[in-house]
């Protein structure tokens, strides 16, 4: 263990850097070099810090490590930071997503070039600080703070209708996150702490766990998207520059899986095992109608951000099983869907800044004049389906297994999902990458560049060799997800025992 304050460091270093792009002078070239530079490096920096972090992190307790405490605003309200095996590998993804980000808008963004990347830093900050906090409100605080980045990005450098799209996800957002608020309050006026390790062991009252449970959840549920409040989704997605809808489809959408897992599960499972059946309904409901959906769509973006709805319905299905497979396979569905969609994203970008359009119909033949694109996109098109030997697979396989033991007929529903989705990703494949050029302008179109092939070489290991040997993931996450799951099922056998001793 380290005695100085490591997560603190990874967590405010990316706005170090932003302060220092703040301070950059020249004229507008000069100024937008050094600010990517300056961008690439702080992210770099912040990545190397993490898995330094992640080296010295001991994957056989359930406690949180690096732990550092402050008293902060008085009355029990602290400014505590600390990872557990849940935590530690998101603040891994996010860290090792940001520098692909900074690099795949390098080209592409021309103007506003230091404000973009302000945006990303001071983004890079909150999505870590969600998943290192250790207080209900200075989480709050991270979890809300990260609207205000990504409503800028969308709005300020975002396609046509990009008001339209950064107003909708930010109010979505903001409306559920309320009512999340005035749960905080309530448990805050109940238990007279935020410490989350705290609030964990106070066991609130059936009846108000339930009333805390809808709170969160409204917040949760918009944040994941799960359906029927995703609608926000394809839409920002479709606005979004590339590097947005990355780091949108690879992080801040597990904001809401993280959510759960740290909140509605340990302290209020009375109320998670009552609305489970809802969860899973929701989910099935999802993982179908999305891919139904997505199948129907004339956009690259959309339909990929359709996918990624139906894909966080295997994750929500997963963590509200309450199992051992079940949650493990959430979890690393959430990673895994983390690197996948996010090279989706990259792969549409690259024949974007060629073409200037996402439209399906716009393309066709890409095999004969891309052939590494072509072999690039078709790996994590298997990998998007499920395919065994991509990290797809080793999710939602343990997903299934997890619903199977609690409710047999939404792992049937699941499973058909699997179909669904293998429909919709080959059709795209086959449109976009096979047969004939007919398109003009085509015929001139080149192969990916060594930068891009450098940005998805990271993302292509990662889908393989964690397909292959899952283990490094599963074997960070057992001792907390074991630690969840044996809580959980305690809290529930206490309560229904007490409830037949009446």
């Amino acid at each position: 263990m380290t005695d100085w304050p490591i997560l603190s460091t990874i967590t405010f270093l990316p706005l170090l850097g932003a302060l220092f792009i703040m301070l950059v002078r020249g004229d507008e070239a000069t100024v937008a070099n050094n600010s990517r530079a300056v961008a690439l490096w702080t992210t770099v920096v912040t990545l190397l810090l993490s898995i330094f972090m992640i080296m010295q992190f001991d994957g056989s307790t359930a406690d949180f490590q690096f732990v550092e405490r402050v008293s902060w605003l008085g009355g029990g309200i602290d400014y505590a930071m600390g990872v557990d095996g849940i935590s530690v590998l998101f603040v891994l993804l996010t860290t090792a997503l940001m520098p692909i980000c900074i690099l795949a808008s390098w080209t592409s963004i021309s103007h506003r070039v230091r404000e973009y990347m302000i945006a990303f830093l001071v983004l890079e900050t909150l999505m870590i600080g969600v998943f290192c906090a250790m207080d209900l409100v200075l989480f709050y605080l991270f979890f809300e703070g990260g609207l205000i980045p990504m409503f800028l990005i969308i709005g300020v450098w975002g396609g046509a209708r990009r008001i339209y799209a950064s107003f909708k996800f930010f109010l979505y957002t903001l409306i559920g996150s309320v009512l999340m608020l005035l749960a905080i309050l309530a448990m805050y006026w109940q238990a007279d702490t935020t410490f989350i390790p705290d609030l964990n062991k106070i066991g609130f009252d059936a009846n108000m766990q339930t009333w805390l449970w809808l709170a969160f959840f409204a917040s949760f549920a918009v944040k994941m998207p799960m359906w029927p409040v995703h609608t926000w989704l394809p839409d920002a997605h479709v606005e979004a520059p590339t590097a947005g809808s990355v780091i949108l489809a690879g992080v801040l959408l597990k904001m809401g899986g993280y959510g759960f897992l740290r909140f509605s599960l340990p302290m209020f499972p009375i109320a998670s095992d009552m609305f489970a059946p809802m969860v899973f309904a929701l989910s099935a409901i999802a993982i179908v109608y999305t891919s139904l959906v997505a199948f129907a769509q004339e956009d690259m973006k959309k339909l990929i951000a359709y996918s990624s709805v139906a894909h966080m319905g295997f994750v929500t299905m997963g963590l509200f099983t309450a199992t051992v497979q079940g949650v493990q396979g959430a979890v690393f569905q959430m990673l895994s869907h983390g690197w996948i969609s996010g090279a989706l994203f990259l792969c549409v970008g690259v024949i974007y800044d060629r073409m200037h359009t996402r439209e399906i119909a716009a393309y066709g033949g890409l095999v004969n004049r891309m052939p590494v694109y072509a072999a690039v996109f078709l790996l994590f098109t298997m990998a998007n389906v499920g395919l065994p030997g991509t990290s797809g697979f080793v999710g939602e396989f343990l997903t299934i297994i997890g619903a199977f033991q609690v409710s047999t007929w939404t792992a049937l529903f699941a499973a058909s999902g699997v179909i669904f989705s293998a429909v919709y990703a080959l059709s795209l494949y086959r449109r976009v990458s096979l047969g004939r050029i007919e398109h003009e302008g085509l015929e001139q179109i080149s192969d990916m560049n060594r930068r891009e092939i450098f940005i998805i070489a990271p993302l292509i290991v990662a889908t393989i060799l964690f397909g292959v040997w899952p283990m490094p993931i599963l074997d960070v996450t057992a001792s907390s997800v074991d630690a969840l799951v044996s809580n959980y099922q305690e809290a529930l056998a206490a309560h229904y025992s007490g409830l037949s001793g009446y």
